[in-house]
């Protein structure tokens, strides 16, 4: 008997990870799955037998559409030890981390990449954004490093290329990128018409954990075992600087909207904590339109983290969610709103 092919064993994979959760995969997912097949034996087939080279894969699609699943079934199906799966965010900061160990003088994103990717030929990475300027230029210089290394990646992303950094101000600067990722990569939409993660009866997600409050009274708080508002202030470290919170103890952070987002905060802030606190209390959320645009933007960022990391988070605001999020749409809000959609909702008493 003949074992199967890589291709047939991802296949396999997903028809059973559909069939055990009780998915019905629609025909975008369907498409994806046929072309991770392809890649599975692009990567594992002998030289001589494989019909071209190993292309990379950009899989983009509206939030709730599986892309996720799509991206560990494969991950996970894939006989392969050359591999690594991570969110983006947490490689970026970590890129950033050792660039900044590297002796000056040396190629700092080369080495980096050294240390990061020995021995790594398939890199996927989920969720991937791009917000900041400064970002975008290291990530253009992050692609075209990768690819000349021979890493063949698979990312998600709830935009096409076209539409990453859609900030008119730097969308230009970033067209190189976006070229790049045109030009070597193979762009599949994966946008089927249902958003799953609002009918998919599975197990409770952790974020789940957390509420959204209005507007905060006391009783709301003792029920959760929240601390009050309180005027005093802690200085968290950061890696090699420090942010102002309200309090941080048990487990607990606990931020003001102020200062955590209209404070000069990033996602690496984000991602460093969250490693340490695995509830997250964010305090006096205005109405987003209210806020600077550099605010709402730290605050999707901030729900992103939480929301990747199966962390609890807890807002508190004057006004029910909805409110809260009318007339803010920027990018990625709606991304936003369907995560922040899974808290538990508490009105008055």
């Amino acid at each position: 008997m003949t074992s199967s092919s890589p291709a047939q064993q991802v296949l396999a994979h997903f028809a059973h990870l559909a069939q055990t959760r009780g998915y019905t995969l629609d025909e975008a997912q369907q498409a994806a799955i046929a072309r991770l097949a392809e890649l599975a034996n692009d990567l594992l087939r002998p030289r001589l037998l494989r019909r071209h080279s190993a292309r990379s894969l950009y899989l983009w699609g509206p939030v709730g559409r599986g892309k996720s699943f799509l991206l560990d079934g494969f991950f996970a199906a894939l006989p392969f030890a050359e591999k690594r799966r991570v969110h983006f965010h947490a490689f970026f900061r970590e890129l950033h981390e050792r660039m900044f160990r590297q002796p000056p003088g040396t190629d700092a994103l080369g080495a980096s990449l050294d240390e990061l990717l020995e021995g790594c030929r398939l890199l996927c990475f989920d969720e991937f954004h791009v917000h900041d300027i400064g970002d975008a230029m290291l990530i253009t210089r992050l692609f075209k490093a990768l690819f000349s290394r021979g890493v063949v990646l698979v990312t998600t992303s709830n935009y096409p290329p076209e539409g990453l950094l859609p900030n008119p101000l730097y969308h230009e600067r970033f067209l190189p990128a976006i070229r790049l990722i045109e030009t070597r990569m193979d762009v599949l939409s994966v946008a089927g018409p249902q958003d799953y993660r609002g009918a998919s009866p599975a197990e409770p997600d952790p974020f789940g954990i957390g509420a959204y409050l209005w507007p905060g009274s006391a009783a709301q708080r003792a029920r959760l075992g929240l601390p009050p508002v309180g005027e005093g202030r802690v200085q968290v470290a950061v890696g090699h600087r420090h942010l102002p919170a309200l309090s941080a103890a048990e487990g607990l952070l606990q931020f003001s909207f102020a200062d955590l987002c209209e404070g000069p905060t990033a996602v690496l802030d984000y991602l460093t904590l969250s490693e340490t606190w695995p509830r997250w209390l964010l305090d006096e959320v205005p109405p987003l339109r209210e806020a600077s645009p550099a605010a709402r933007q730290r605050f999707i960022n901030l729900v992103d983290v939480l929301y990747d990391r199966r962390l609890a988070l807890f807002l508190v605001s004057a006004a029910p969610l909805d409110e809260t999020l009318a007339d803010s749409d920027i990018a990625d809000m709606s991304r936003t709103r369907s995560r922040l959609s899974q808290l538990r909702q508490l009105g008055p008493d």
